[in-house]
């Protein structure tokens, strides 16, 4: 399948502009969609960088929040370069156009190995750390069929069902998502798969900071990588209560083809798989069940402009900021419950340009909370 054109598009960071969204994103209390509205309201990191103190008084924060320094940021860039990776920005040509398209794409990614493999069309596979010996045949089977047909294969490194993915694609492509730095992939003993992925025709990938370990809460970061990279997802093995399962409803919620195998009802760790089947997950017993599903995705055209860019120089500067009387008006109207921001507009009659400006500010002072679908609730007890 072509991709004729898939390196001509995006822009390119300066290395300034690049310090500078690394500042940013490992700044406290900014994520993947408060660092867009920042770049999309100020026109430049920069500039978001320099009203950060600013924002997260005016929300209400009784401390000062902690902005990356330049010095910070050229030594995590300088570890990646030593370490053989780089950064890439999400209006970049190498960033993975189907990530590019989900709510709180990672506005930087961290990446070593074959770049050129993140513009193929790729195919999810996820399953049990314990899997059985057919589960894992049939994760190889899968992978390594699709693989030939001109999609890569992109799992999270792990035991198992992930090993076997990777391991059946190395030669036609496979990217592995981290769920800590680049420099600390878990599990060790698959730190040998990992190098063979790297220097032959695959990628590693991760948002984190380099030296960082990855924690419990990190794994399903690395599963929305998983299923915002895929075009699909195909579960092979998983218990009822699994970070699989997790994967598959990130993939849901992007809008992804989320694929099945059927196992034994008497087997644990077929009751996840089962129950994506009752939930309308397609049934899959062969790599052409995955095929002719994804082949109308593949031809659809992701290269789309990115959520977030610098495209040159700006002269945006800052909005004046709302009156005390509309800050209290958006802030009454937020509570515990998750509403849609539309709905913050149409109940207070303000602009839409002091509603997400109020919004960033309760954000960057840690009182707002962000859900799936760009919801968002008010913190309680803050």
């Amino acid at each position: 399948m072509s991709n004729d054109g898939a390196g001509r598009n995006g822009i390119a960071l300066s290395e300034r502009q690049r310090i500078a969204w690394l500042r940013l994103i490992r700044s406290d209390n900014v994520g993947p969609a408060t660092f867009r509205d920042l770049i999309n309201h100020f026109g430049s990191a920069e500039t978001a960088l320099e009203m950060l103190p600013e924002l997260s008084r005016r929300g209400g924060s009784t401390r000062a929040i902690r902005v990356a320094s330049t010095a910070e940021a050229e030594k995590e860039l300088s570890a990646a370069y030593r370490f053989g990776a780089r950064f890439i920005g999400i209006g970049e040509h190498d960033y993975p156009p189907a990530l590019r398209q989900i709510d709180g794409a990672p506005p930087l990614l961290a990446v070593k190995g074959n770049a050129a493999i993140s513009a193929v069309p790729s195919l999810g596979i996820v399953g049990s750390r314990n899997a059985s010996i057919s589960g894992a045949k049939f994760a190889a089977m899968i992978a390594r069929d699709v693989g030939r047909a001109g999609y890569s294969i992109i799992s999270g490194l792990a035991r198992g069902i992930d090993t076997a993915a990777h391991r059946a694609s190395l030669e036609t492509g496979t990217i592995a998502a981290l769920a800590g730095g680049l420099d600390q992939p878990y599990p060790p003993e698959n730190i040998g798969l990992l190098d063979e992925i790297i220097e032959g025709n695959g990628l590693a990938i991760s948002e984190m900071p380099f030296g960082w370990e990855p924690r419990a809460r990190d794994f399903p970061r690395r599963n929305r990588l998983i299923a915002g990279v895929s075009l699909g997802l195909a579960v092979v093995e998983a218990a009822s209560r699994s970070g699989s399962l997790i994967t598959a409803r990130y993939a849901a919620d992007f809008g992804r083809l989320v694929f099945a195998v059927p196992g034994s009802p008497l087997d644990p760790r077929c009751h996840g798989t089962n129950g994506l089947l009752k939930d309308g997950a397609i049934v899959t017993t062969e790599a052409q069940d995955i095929l002719q599903a994804l082949a109308p995705l593949s031809r659809i055209d992701l290269f789309t402009p990115p959520q977030a860019e610098e495209p040159g120089e700006h002269d945006v500067g800052p909005m004046a900021p709302p009156s005390e009387n509309d800050r209290i008006r958006i802030t009454d109207a937020l509570g515990p419950t998750p509403v849609e921001i539309d709905d913050i507009i149409r109940h207070t009659g303000l602009s839409a340009s002091a509603v997400y400006l109020v919004l960033l500010e309760l954000d960057l002072a840690g009182r707002l909370h962000r859900h799936p679908g760009g919801l968002v609730s008010l913190n309680i007890g803050e």
